[in-house]
């Protein structure tokens, strides 16, 4: 059992963080921004904590059950007296669908967000932040593997599937799990100055500002090759061929199409255009050997099918936002942090 210590302000001047979990919570959606919060209170030397931290139970019991298997204890169920909220945090969870726009959880949301400055969702709590009515017209960032799902569940909010973070108005959503921490820092900095952040950051050993988005953790075409349609083929096909010709026209040939037909098609299928989709094959090739390999740049480069290295390093830096070196730094199996 887990009990969270609540920081209460010294004075009426400390900002109130409310973090809001739901039975099944992502213990590390809720706990890593937490410890952001909570070593900024340690940090600033002043008459007053920065931060009050309160952590309020979604469902009328105390005891929080998380995805791993350790419970929590909250502070207050969920309710409160109306007070202002400098910050609602809500982490993910796993919470039915509503029946009527009134069900909780999710009216519980929405008044607590009315209440709150801002309102901040970590990885999949942004489902709960849609369900809620709250992320209608937003660009919005949620984990990877779970973007095209709020994209296609809620088709008014835009879905960011690479940022870390994002800020639309007075929302803010992050990616996967560990990002929540990402965010807190930002709000942290936003709040307190970047001094205190890049404190806190050095003292939780994480980065100010990890480099690149969440194309560097996912493989971010797995989803596309399901399914026996002759564009499915096509794609096996050119995975396993990546130094050929990989151009429309031959494509178009091996899937025996026309080219015009054949780009209207495969556009229709994967979303994007036979060029765009080959490029992030090759991209995500190119990361498996950074990760799994020794081999040199020239030779990845040409085994992936690029032209050159450099043209290889302009697409990764544009898909992946690090250079094939810091990545293979970062991620191969054969370095030691």
């Amino acid at each position: 059992m887990i009990q969270l210590r609540s920081t209460a302000p010294v004075n009426g001047a400390s900002r109130r963080i409310v973090f809001l979990a739901f039975p099944e919570v992502m213990l590390l959606d809720l706990v890593g921004p937490w410890e952001v919060f909570a070593m900024a209170n340690t940090l600033v030397e002043t008459p007053q904590r920065p931060y009050s931290l309160e952590l309020f139970s979604g469902v009328g019991a105390q005891t929080i059950s998380s995805r791993s298997g350790i419970a929590i204890n909250s502070h207050r169920l969920g309710q409160d007296s109306g007070e202002p909220i400098d910050t609602l945090v809500v982490p993910a969870a796993e919470v039915s669908q509503p029946r009527t726009p009134d069900d909780q959880p999710f009216d519980l949301i929405r008044r607590l967000s009315a209440q709150a400055r801002r309102t901040v969702s970590i990885c999949g709590g942004a489902f709960l932040l849609a369900h809620a009515g709250l992320l209608d017209g937003k660009t919005v960032a949620t984990h990877w593997k779970a973007a095209e799902a709020l994209a296609r569940a809620f088709p008014k909010v835009r879905v960011d599937s690479d940022s870390i973070f994002v800020k639309d108005g007075d929302v803010y959503t992050s990616a996967g799990v560990t990002a929540g921490i990402d965010l807190a820092l930002a709000l942290v900095e936003e709040d307190l100055g970047r001094a205190v952040a890049l404190q806190c950051a050095r003292e939780l050993v994480v980065f100010m500002r990890r480099p690149g988005g969440q194309a560097q953790f996912s493989n971010t075409l797995s989803a596309q090759f399901a399914g026996s349609s002759p564009i499915s083929q096509l794609i096996a096909w050119a995975t396993d061929n990546l130094a050929a010709d990989l151009s429309v026209d031959a494509m178009a040939a091996q899937a025996h199409m026309s080219p015009r037909n054949f780009s209207r098609v495969f556009h229709n299928q994967v979303g994007q255009t036979p060029g765009a989709f080959v490029e992030k094959l090759r991209v995500d090739a190119v990361r498996r050997h950074l990760e799994a390999s020794d081999l040199s740049l020239d030779a990845i480069a040409s085994r992936c099918g690029f032209r050159s290295t450099d043209a290889m390093r302009r697409s990764f830096r544009r898909i992946v936002n690090v250079s094939p070196a810091d990545y293979r730094r970062r991620f191969s199996s054969d370095v030691k942090q």
